[in-house]
């Protein structure tokens, strides 16, 4: 048995298979990321592997393939739709990746649910949790009629001839982790089992037109434990970002071969199971303070939706040589940045002062609509200026302290009065794409001297 067995190295970050062992991957530069496994060394016939010649595909013209208009199966779950890109496409192979207990489980459930009710055949396959403790979690949700059943099994053979005696159009994976196939030596969960796993679920997801859900778990960095080349196989990658002791949720497509990867969707956990937030803005300012410097509301864009968040700066004088800098939920460097032309063109003394940035509600901003915003909050916070509560801003700002244009001004606007602001401070190179707001006020800035000066008359 060990003449058809070999040791071979795999990298856990990108899949790069070498045969001995390396402190760097050739493949991704990442260091002591290679792990060893065994492998069986016989190779597969050509007629296995690509069948015999009379049975082989013949190419199709592209005009001639048909799409019909319902192509996609909504879920009606309208935050879930709009990261997917406005439903499931059939035969498309999703991964949903996200910290343990966060709600990758409870979501997937309640889809089942929403299919099953429209008389979509669901099929959820666990292999982490018995019958009883998934009948118990259902139970928080609701109620599920026949179409949805439930399989706990890890062996992928198995589970390929359940899918194809009982033909459902949705299948849930829970999780690749702990798939295996016979033919793998190595242990589930390990780099081979994973990638041979995706790729006879990606088999079966195309060859039978069968929308598949895979869940994955995470690394501490974050990522989809297994290789990066697991991304690479799958049409579609969510991520659930959040803390798992607050109450939110978001969702965000890393990557979607069937739509567009800048939207999110928002969700907030109950007892129930997870909530729609139809409105994140008003959401994420709840709580906000009244009559306090070093505050202010920012507006940035996920996708074609606009939020509002506060943005909360506090600059106080450091007791140490080296001040201290701290930013959460924005770029630690892009607020450096935006520090350093403050001091040189505005003339905000701040080398001697510790500062601190923070995105209240948790959330992560990286837009550089938000750099106009920052710069006010900081400047509110060294000066002891209390910004009104009516006032947004956005804008990105240069290294010459010039206030640079945004996409999307008009959805910005637009947000800030539905949510009951009076003045907006933008960039005056937006003015053309804008029309009179009847209520708000827009004051337009070209230099960040003029924003901060209207908020210290």
């Amino acid at each position: 048995m060990l003449k058809n067995k070999k040791i071979v190295y795999f990298c856990q970050e990108c899949g790069y298979e070498s045969p001995k062992w390396m402190g760097q991957c050739p493949g991704c530069k990442a260091w002591n990321s290679m792990v060893e496994e065994t492998v069986s060394s016989k190779k597969a016939s050509v007629s296995n592997a690509a069948g015999p010649l009379e049975k082989r595909q013949e190419p199709v013209i592209l005009k001639e393939i048909s799409l019909s208009e319902d192509e996609r199966q909504t879920t009606e779950i309208k935050e879930l739709d709009r990261v997917l890109g406005g439903g499931i496409v059939p035969g498309s192979l999703v991964l949903v990746g996200g910290d343990p207990g966060i709600g990758k489980s409870t979501l997937l459930l309640q889809v089942c649910r929403n299919l099953a009710e429209k008389n979509v055949s669901v099929l959820y396959i666990s292999g982490e949790e018995s019958l009883r403790q998934i009948k118990l979690r259902a139970n928080r949700i609701g109620t599920f009629n026949e179409k949805m059943q439930l399989l706990c099994e890890t062996n992928l053979e198995t589970i390929r001839d359940v899918i194809q005696r009982k033909k459902p159009e949705i299948v849930v994976i829970d999780s690749i982790q702990t798939m295996f196939h016979e033919e793998i030596s190595s242990a589930p969960g390990s780099v081979s089992q994973v990638r041979e796993s995706t790729n006879i679920l990606m088999q079966i997801a195309k060859g039978m037109g069968i929308s598949i859900f895979i869940v994955g778990h995470v690394t501490k960095e974050g990522s989809v434990a297994g290789p990066r080349v697991l991304e690479h196989m799958v049409d579609t990658v969510l991520y659930f970002e959040g803390d798992r002791h607050a109450s939110y949720r978001i969702l965000r497509a890393v990557k979607n071969r069937f739509g567009s990867t800048n939207e999110i969707g928002v969700f907030e956990m109950r007892n129930s199971g997870l909530e729609e937030v139809k409105n994140p803005s008003e959401f994420m300012l709840n709580g906000k303070p009244n009559g306090t410097s070093g505050s202010i509301v920012a507006c940035s864009m996920e996708g074609t939706r606009p939020i509002l968040v506060e943005i909360q700066a506090l600059v106080c004088q450091s007791n140490f040589g080296i001040p201290r800098r701290t930013a959460v939920g924005t770029d630690f460097n892009r607020v450096n940045l935006l520090m350093a032309v403050l001091e040189k063109k505005v003339g905000v003394r701040l080398a001697s002062c510790d500062a601190y940035v923070n995105i209240a509600g948790g959330m992560k901003m990286t837009e550089p609509a938000i750099d106009l915003g920052i710069c006010l909050a900081i400047v509110s916070s060294c000066k002891d200026i209390i910004i009104p509560d009516s006032v947004l801003a956005f804008g990105e700002i240069g290294l010459s302290g010039e206030v640079r244009a945004v996409s999307m001004a008009g959805q910005r606007v637009a947000e800030a009065k539905k949510l009951g602001f009076k003045t907006v401070i933008l960039p005056e190179v937006c003015k053309g794409a804008l029309e009179k707001t009847e209520g708000v006020e827009l004051v337009y800035v070209s230099w960040i001297q003029e924003a901060i000066s209207y908020i210290m008359r």
